[in-house]
């Protein structure tokens, strides 16, 4: 079943949140998916493990409660806001995998315009080097899998047959954003395995509300957008292209 594609402009958060909620919550089995493109006036929305203290100081900007995951994060004019509407039985994929298609239709939107989108462990979103937005080399801090483990007794390194060790796991480093901003933001709902809420992407925006709090709850955490890495791009561009990539990557 094909994804029906919508572009909504420049909507108010909290009633286009709520339009999200009630297709989610009258949607049945035979409802088609649909991908709502937009756009929002400032606005901060907290996530559901939103904590005041990343509040740092929000103004004259309106702060959203949201049902959404993750902390708090900033919405405004210059954004291509996403909000895919898919049944993920349907389509047949799980969260992990539906969070890992998002950020790869942002990474491979950003390839379009010549820029590398690199993943985070710990961190979703989608990041890019400050010095070289273009650089193809792997951060340190990517996501790596995990297959070594430790035998207690013979401290001898394994990687197959271990379903009778005990692993020590593998502890992953602190999370460290030196000479990295983050581009795109994630933040999803999922109910009777129906998605709703979406991603961010920053294209041409006014940065300042960024400094009014702690982005996606990491104090220090730069926030960037296409033009200010050096891509001039329009919104509409840029909407289409990341539409285009969204449709593909979500197809079940």
């Amino acid at each position: 079943m094909e994804i029906t594609l919508h572009h909504l402009g420049r909507v108010d958060y909290v009633p286009n949140a709520a339009a999200m909620q009630d297709f989610t919550a009258t949607r049945t089995p035979a409802t088609p998916d649909e991908l709502w493109i937009c756009e929002h006036p400032p606005v901060f929305t907290q996530g559901l493990a939103g904590k005041a203290a990343h509040l740092l100081l929000p103004g004259d900007i309106p702060v959203v409660q949201s049902n959404r995951g993750g902390q708090v994060t900033y919405h405004g004019p210059g954004q291509v806001v996403a909000y895919p509407l898919i049944d993920m039985q349907r389509a047949g994929y799980y969260v992990k995998e539906y969070v890992y298609r998002l950020e790869e239709s942002v990474i491979k939107t950003l390839a379009y315009f010549n820029v590398t989108g690199h993943r985070v462990a710990g961190a979703p979103g989608i990041y890019v080097r400050l010095d070289d937005p273009g650089s193809h080399a792997a951060l340190a801090q990517r996501p790596m899998k995990q297959t070594i483990g430790v035998r207690t007794q013979l401290n001898e390194p394994v990687t197959s047959n271990v379903d009778n060790w005990n692993l020590t796991p593998i502890k992953s480093p602190p999370l460290d954003f030196t000479g990295l901003g983050k581009i795109a933001a994630l933040g999803i709902k999922v109910s009777r395995h129906c998605t709703y809420h979406g991603l961010a992407l920053n294209v041409a925006m006014d940065l300042e509300p960024y400094s009014r709090i702690n982005p996606c709850g990491y104090a220090g955490l730069r926030s960037v957008d296409l033009s200010t890495i050096g891509v001039s791009v329009s919104w509409q561009e840029a909407a289409e292209r990341l539409s285009q990539k969204l449709l593909i990557y979500l197809a079940p």
